[in-house]
């Protein structure tokens, strides 16, 4: 079969004529320097501190957790082998073939939005589209997109509604910029076995393949982003062509792809749209800075120029991974399932999931979720260092949740309903915590850290008042050494100690060694946090 991207073609030639190409007018020019020039956080998102997100697509179809349409095509790897024996060959029965099997038969945005709420969530985040490329919205420049396929029903958009009429910030993710490089395994073969050298089925399928099928009048290549970089014949050995992904098609590359500029200008178009269309609060960009060079820049300053042209002011936030100190001045830093080891100056965001990011059976029947006390110590520990934290839900192909998760959120809710004040709307202390558990700054390494203990103590401020929050229960009375009668972090007079969702104040002494308060015996929240008055402590 010989090969034409005549869809990405066709879409590139209609560039030229469309005006969300550019950035809107206003105040901001697509350069770091303009962009860190003139943002500033908005208050809403300091305020916020949590996050609730639909990390949601044709991936959770087979259970089988994250990356499933990188990885199904590549010999030996796990996910490859799950899908030969579930699903079929992936020459035959390839990733676009879960989209018709995705139907969001069982999705309830509104009960689910009401459980998030309750676990304490003041901002929601909707996926707009994921590597795989297919847009989750009602997207004017990719036919392939949901309201044409699978649920058959703009995601984006029902979210949206939702989540504003509950009182939530509603934000969308784009993680489709690595699209062309992330697909290039679909294009590929086995090195081994009765199908070697057989090229799946990206390499095969064509729009005019579609005449009478599910997906007819849309090109499969407008969905897999074309031969970009294709493996060569001739591999036997199914390692050896495994590394030749890796280190040709697997590089986390933020330039854009010089073999094809009309997927960089496409992508601009579509992300464009989708701030244009539905106005979200927040854009997660899944990058490094942000995507694609020259183009994320400019759908930055777009969408920054859209909110001063809206509301007078850039009340909007961008996030981008790995920034250096002028680009933490532009947009916010996200830490993907990793740490701050600091109180950071400027506002920050983690995020993180309970389980796999793709809805992932094999971890829920091994009970493998964060707990509920997991997912708050996180929030406490962000918190205290000026953050925010996005915490991921993953929902089965039908679009509910399990069980375990709603037993999560549900342990999240009953201890937000008593310590919420020490969480929302506050502020960082002098310093953002004490205690023996270190944490190592970085993205990606939350599986290697130490639990945290009773002595370990973060703080919050609000309201004149110093917010305590102790990671677990002490055995005896809990002593906090920052609040010693001497010392860097002194300053201050202590005449008041609570136990939020307690009752009376708790006796206390300040000495040398800390401030030492006596815990009553009931406790209403699987941590404890203590609200502490006096005049000079905040």
């Amino acid at each position: 079969m010989v090969f034409t991207r005549r869809g990405v073609l066709g879409a590139a030639a209609g560039l030229a004529a469309t005006p969300t190409l550019a950035a809107a007018r206003g105040p901001f020019q697509p350069s770091w320097e303009s962009l860190a020039g003139g943002y500033q956080t908005p208050d809403w998102f300091r305020d916020a501190k949590l996050g609730i997100w639909s990390h949601w697509g044709p991936q959770c179809v087979p259970e089988f957790g994250d990356w499933y349409g990188r990885q199904m095509y590549v010999q030996g790897n796990p996910v490859y082998e799950h899908h030969l024996k579930t699903w079929g060959h992936p020459t035959t029965f390839g990733f676009m073939d879960f989209i018709p099997r995705w139907k969001a038969e069982a999705w309830d945005p509104d009960a689910l939005m009401k459980t998030y709420v309750r676990a304490g969530a003041k901002y929601f985040m909707s996926m707009a589209n994921h590597h795989d490329n297919l847009d989750m919205f009602d997207s004017r420049h990719h036919a392939w997109n949901t309201t044409r396929v699978g649920p058959r029903r703009d995601i984006v958009g029902t979210w949206a509604k939702v989540a504003r009429a509950h009182g939530l910030k509603f934000g969308v993710s784009n993680h489709s910029a690595h699209a062309w490089h992330w697909w290039q395994t679909a294009y590929g073969y086995d090195a081994e076995g009765a199908r070697q050298g057989q090229r799946y089925d990206a390499f095969r399928r064509s729009k005019a393949d579609g005449k009478g099928q599910w997906w007819q009048g849309l090109d499969p290549q407008d969905l897999y982003t074309g031969r970009n970089i294709v493996i060569p014949d001739g591999f036997t050995d199914a390692k050896a062509a495994s590394a030749w992904h890796d280190q040709h098609d697997g590089d986390w590359d933020e330039k854009p792809p010089a073999m094809n500029p009309a997927f960089v200008r496409n992508w601009l178009l579509r992300q464009n749209d989708l701030v244009d269309r539905y106005r979200p609060d927040l854009v997660y960009f899944d990058n490094y800075t942000l995507p694609l060079g020259w183009a994320g820049l400019s759908a930055t300053a777009h969408y920054y120029n859209q909110a001063v042209g809206q509301s007078g002011a850039t009340d909007v936030v961008v996030t981008g991974k790995k920034l250096s100190p002028l680009q933490r001045r532009g947009i916010v830093e996200d830490v993907e399932r990793g740490f701050s080891d600091r109180l950071r100056p400027e506002p920050w965001q983690t995020d993180t999931c309970i389980g796999n990011w793709h809805y992932d059976r094999p971890l829920y029947e091994r009970d493998g979720y964060k707990t509920g006390q997991d997912v708050i110590q996180r929030l406490i520990d962000v918190v205290s260092k000026n953050g925010c934290l996005l915490l991921s839900i993953p929902q089965r192909g039908d679009g509910s949740i399990d069980d375990r998760e709603e037993k999560v959120l549900a342990d999240m809710a009953g201890w937000i309903a008593v310590n919420g004040e020490a969480i929302y709307a506050t502020r960082p202390w002098r310093v953002f915590g004490e205690g023996p558990t270190k944490l190592v700054e970085g993205m990606q390494n939350e599986g290697g850290a130490k639990p945290f203990e009773a002595a370990d103590i973060r703080f919050t401020t609000k309201a004149g008042a110093l917010h305590a929050l102790p990671m677990a229960w002490p055995e005896g009375p809990l002593v906090i050494e920052s609040l010693a009668a001497a010392g860097p972090t002194s300053a201050g007079e202590v005449r008041r100690v609570e136990l939020l969702g307690g009752g009376d104040p708790l006796p206390f002494t300040r000495d040398a060694s800390g401030l030492r308060v006596d815990l009553p015996q009931r406790r209403p929240a699987f941590t404890p946090v203590l609200k502490i008055s006096g005049p000079g402590l905040v």
